[in-house]
């Protein structure tokens, strides 16, 4: 039997198990592979609770209660991706479980998929094929980016990125973060950091890319939706329960919002019933926006190391390792 015990659930990897079996092998560990759709919920993983040293994981949801049990025998949580929302923090510090993550994963696809957002809005080109399509030949107005005002809610890797690339379209740029922002970057970038309800005010294009944490939790709610100009346009690339999904429904059903882009949503997947489905100003998404070959062949490999340096398993020979099985 082998020395250590991974359970591996991302699933991101999950199709890939063959390729990366072999690593897992040579650095003497063995892998349970659960069957999984989006993520594994607690009671999922309280059926392997004490049966793994490590975990290979997505947005498995490791609350306090799930932790305990896994302990002691669980030493490292071992995340595909950046967003560690899903893992109790305060608990892991408590029981001495180490987790990892890639930080600055998806910083280019993700920041690309707002700008693709933000231009079928401004250019209103979604809309206008499926009208050709259906047999109307109707003119709808446009805008250019540089004619709008896109508010940024968190400056961090992604949200940094989208203000650079907003910065080479030459629209006017605010930002909001609880965190000071190096007025090196805003001055470089012509962004204004403003508080929340201005940005909400005065934006045409809102971009959530915060972290999802105590104080970010509902950030966009009924009091920040009462606050928008007719026509704005709403988009969450980040964490579902960023957003109010019934404020937003309803600021949208109501007309204070122009539309919304939604790749995450509160619940995941979306459940067939929400309203948001039947919107015609709605663009949604299947919690893709990280999607890049080059992005997820980085964070796979990564994602293994950080397993490797949270068991303390030595690992010199790692990179020859990886270049073998990446033939």
């Amino acid at each position: 039997m082998a020395k250590y015990q991974i359970l591996f659930s991302a699933p991101y990897m999950q199709p890939f198990i063959e390729r990366f079996r072999p690593v897992f092998e040579h650095y003497d560990c063995e892998l349970i592979i659960p069957e999984i759709h989006e993520r594994m919920e607690a009671g999922q993983i309280l059926q392997y609770a004490g049966q793994f040293d490590g975990t290979i994981c997505g947005d498995d949801r490791y609350n306090p209660e799930v932790l305990r049990q896994c302990s002691p025998r669980l030493k490292v949580i071992s995340k595909w991706g950046t967003g560690i929302d899903s893992i109790h923090q305060e608990t892991c510090g408590e029981l001495g479980i180490k987790v990892f993550r890639t930080v600055n994963a998806f910083t280019i696809p993700v920041s690309d998929s707002v700008f693709g957002y933000m231009l079928a809005f401004a250019r209103r080109q979604p809309w206008m094929d499926r009208a050709v399509k259906s047999g109307i030949w109707q003119k709808l107005p446009g805008r250019a980016l540089s004619e709008c005002v896109l508010g940024v809610i968190g400056v961090g890797y992604i949200g940094k990125e989208v203000l650079r690339k907003a910065h080479a379209f030459g629209m006017t740029l605010l930002a909001n973060d609880i965190i000071p922002i190096p007025e090196e970057f805003t001055r470089a970038n012509d962004v204004r950091m403003v508080p929340l309800d201005e940005l909400m005010r005065e934006a045409d294009f809102i971009s959530v890319n915060c972290d999802l944490n105590p104080t970010s939790f509902h950030i966009i709610n009924h009091d920040s939706l009462a606050l928008v100009k007719p026509g704005a346009v709403l988009i969450n690339t980040a964490r579902g329960p960023l957003v109010d999904e019934k404020a937003l429904v309803q600021a949208l059903q109501q007309g204070r919002l122009g539309g919304a882009a939604l790749d995450v949503f509160e619940q995941e997947p979306l459940p067939a019933d929400s309203p948001l489905l039947k919107m015609e100003n709605v663009m949604l998404a299947p919690h893709n926006s990280n999607s890049s070959p080059t992005a997820w062949e980085k964070v796979h490999w990564n994602t293994i190391l950080n397993l490797l340096d949270g068991l303390e398993i030595p690992h010199p020979d790692f990179e020859e390792i990886r270049q073998k099985n990446n033939r």
